[in-house]
């Protein structure tokens, strides 16, 4: 448990449209400096999260606090301390990369006197200098992600909310993009960042687990990993989608996914790698090799969803 001070709490937090539930009954807190991220898929309520603890939306139930500062009666003082990013990138296409840093500038009110020195900063480290001047539209993916963060940080906020901000990005240009977060955080920026990306979860100091609206595992990516009961085993063979659904057919086995030309089966114990791999044997699948791994965050999450769909079953 860290002892810093919060960025953000949440508690209890709920969103409802009509009939709809958006968000219901969720509680975290992200401590200073430190990244947390909500990773689930569309749809989960990630989104809604944000917006609310932007004080763009107001929650139906719940209360929650970014920088000291309560979402509900004090939405102008969070919007101030703040950055946000999301995954359509708000640039201005027919705006060079100068001006659009230069109207942000503005926008957020950064003193004339600074303006200059804080958008050179920017410019290096989004790594731009020498593109100041080329029109946002024409900047790849990767370099319109950059100068959205350096918009979305103009004024020095001491939170940052990111939402899915590397889709649509390569890996490479996301590695680089995360190296940015790093740096921001040593300097104790706090940092929401929502994704579906299981490997871009990684970078998190801590994970929420978002699905059908509900936070359903919250702790730190090596202890989520762990928190998966029984034992993962990798089966390489000739016929994945068949071995899988022999497999969940075999007693003991708690789960069973495909991961690419892999298939990932959790058993309640290693005894039975054995007798399940005669089992699939017997069903014409022929296997090059089967071991024990240890989770990934996909794992996990595959892991938790089954369960929370058993349970609703």
């Amino acid at each position: 448990m860290s002892d810093k001070p919060n960025a953000v709490e949440v508690e209890h937090l709920a969103k409802r449209f009509g009939d709809f539930t958006a968000v219901d009954d969720v509680t975290f807190h992200i401590p200073v400096g430190e990244i947390f991220g909500l990773l689930g898929p569309n749809g989960a309520g990630k989104t809604t999260i944000i917006r609310m603890l932007c004080g763009i939306l107001l929650p139906t139930s719940g209360q929650a606090w970014v920088m000291g500062f309560d979402i509900t009666r004090q939405p102008e003082e969070v919007k101030r301390r703040i950055g946000y990013m999301s995954q359509k990138f708000s640039l201005y296409s027919d705006l060079t990369v100068i001006e659009n840093l230069d109207f942000y500038a503005h926008i957020y009110e950064l003193p004339a006197a600074k303006r200059k020195q804080r958008m050179s900063e920017l410019i290096e480290m989004a790594g731009l200098r020498g593109r100041e001047k080329e029109l946002t539209a024409n900047l790849s993916g990767a370099w319109r992600q950059r100068l959205a963060l350096a918009c979305a940080i103009v004024h020095e906020p001491p939170m940052l909310f990111l939402d899915e901000p590397t889709a649509g990005v390569d890996p490479v240009s996301r590695r680089e993009f995360w190296n940015m977060i790093y740096d921001l955080a040593a300097r104790d920026v706090s940092v929401l960042a929502t994704t579906h990306y299981m490997d871009e979860a990684e970078y998190c100091n801590m994970i929420g687990m978002m699905y059908n609206s509900r936070l359903i595992a919250l702790d730190e990516p090596d202890a989520l990993k762990v928190s998966i009961p029984g034992t993962l085993l990798e089966i390489e063979c000739d016929a994945p989608d068949r071995a899988e659904a022999a497999a969940r057919r075999f007693p003991g086995v708690v789960n069973a996914a495909l991961h690419g030309i892999l298939l990932h089966v959790t058993v309640e114990d290693a005894a039975l790698a054995a007798p399940l791999q005669q089992a699939l044997e017997q069903e014409r699948v022929v296997i090059q090799r089967i071991e024990a791994v240890l989770p990934s965050l996909e794992d996990t999450f595959v892991s938790l969803v089954e369960a929370q769909d058993r349970a609703h079953q």
